[in-house]
């Protein structure tokens, strides 16, 4: 009792004791559970998207710097335009010549119409010739057979008949050759507005290529470093900058025994280290699909040997909520604490 009553055994008792409510605290147990889940593993995350060109060439012109803010559509860099207007020239003069030989084809059917009517128009005047000399045959035919008429008087009326018979067939055979002059015609047509649409695909590609030596932003951000320099030479898919659009969010990988009870929707907190430990809001966005070691290019394997049990991580996406002042300032990269209160009620 009188060992329980000196200085130094109470010391070492309240050492002991503090040393347990230590532990208990630091490891959340009872008494100390909270709801309140914090991870340290966490960072700012955003889109950076890498600038390269669709065209070689020379650069002609790079009007941005590093660290640059740009708004969609603002030019980054320019590539030597000239051969590439001359391909423009080029396709359109060839698309001209398509159009040109289009309006001739088009020109030749109406011809070969006409020459159809025309057809037409001599084979009903064969038609009529025929009908004559068939009429002059019947009428002497009975004169000749009672001989009324001399004999050849009946070969000339029988040979006019005759005649008048080729000629209505040759006209026949005319004017079927017109038929298939037409139909030859509106086949070659369809081969020449296959060529113009060629023609036109081409134009298309040959603009589509001009304009892509303007290499412009996709939308807005900031610039990373720009590797870009006049007069370089660049080959299609060099990388010239990074551009980081100004949307920001945060990935937290918590631990699995700390998921129970986080929802999509559930606010969550966060302090920013570059900012001097300033706080911002958030809420969970989504949870991701698996653990990070999911994703490693070489997956542990947890079958062979000796296994010690270790607590995998699951990424947690939140988004920052707008309007906060510091906003702005978080970059892709930024160390984070996040505080997610799991008790807490969904939004």
């Amino acid at each position: 009792m009188n060992i329980l009553r000196s200085p130094t055994s109470l010391i070492a008792l309240a050492l002991g004791i503090g040393g347990v409510v230590l532990v208990l605290y630091a490891w959340r147990l009872p008494p100390f559970v909270s709801s309140v889940q914090v991870t340290e593993d966490a960072y700012v995350r955003g889109q950076v998207t890498t600038i390269s060109p669709q065209l070689s060439g020379y650069l002609t012109e790079v009007p941005v710097q590093d660290y640059q803010k740009v708004e969609a559509g603002q030019l980054l860099a320019r590539i030597d335009d000239r051969i590439f207007a001359q391909k423009v020239k080029q396709a359109e003069a060839g698309l001209a010549g398509r159009h040109a030989a289009l309006a001739n084809s088009e020109q030749r059917r109406h011809s070969a119409e006409a020459r159809i009517k025309s057809g037409e128009a001599q084979v009903q005047s064969a038609q009529a010739a025929l009908d004559q000399a068939q009429a002059e045959w019947r009428r002497i035919r009975p004169l000749l057979e009672r001989g009324f008429t001399t004999a050849q008087e009946g070969e000339q009326r029988q040979l006019a008949e005759a005649q008048a018979r080729a000629t209505l067939d040759q006209a026949k055979a005319a004017l079927d050759v017109l038929h298939e002059d037409v139909t030859s015609i509106l086949v070659d047509r369809q081969s020449l507005q296959a060529a113009v649409q060629g023609a036109e695909a081409a134009l298309q590609l040959a603009q589509i290529d001009l304009q892509n030596t303007r290499i412009v932003a996709p939308e807005a951000g900031r610039l990373g470093e720009v590797g870009a320099r006049l007069g370089q030479y660049v080959a299609v898919g060099t990388q010239l900058m990074a551009l980081v659009p100004d949307r920001t969010w945060v990935v937290a990988n918590f631990k699995e025994t700390q998921l129970y009870g986080m929802k999509v929707g559930q606010p969550a907190s966060f302090t920013v280290d570059a900012l001097r430990g300033a706080a911002m809001t958030g809420h969970i966005e989504r949870f991701s699909p698996a653990t990070g070691s999911e994703f490693t290019v070489i997956r542990p394997d947890n079958a062979t040997g000796n296994f010690t049990k270790v607590a995998q991580r699951l990424p947690v996406r939140i988004a920052v909520d707008q309007g906060q002042p510091l906003s702005d300032q978080l970059a892709p990269g930024m160390s984070v604490v996040v505080r997610v209160d799991t008790a807490a009620a969904v939004d």
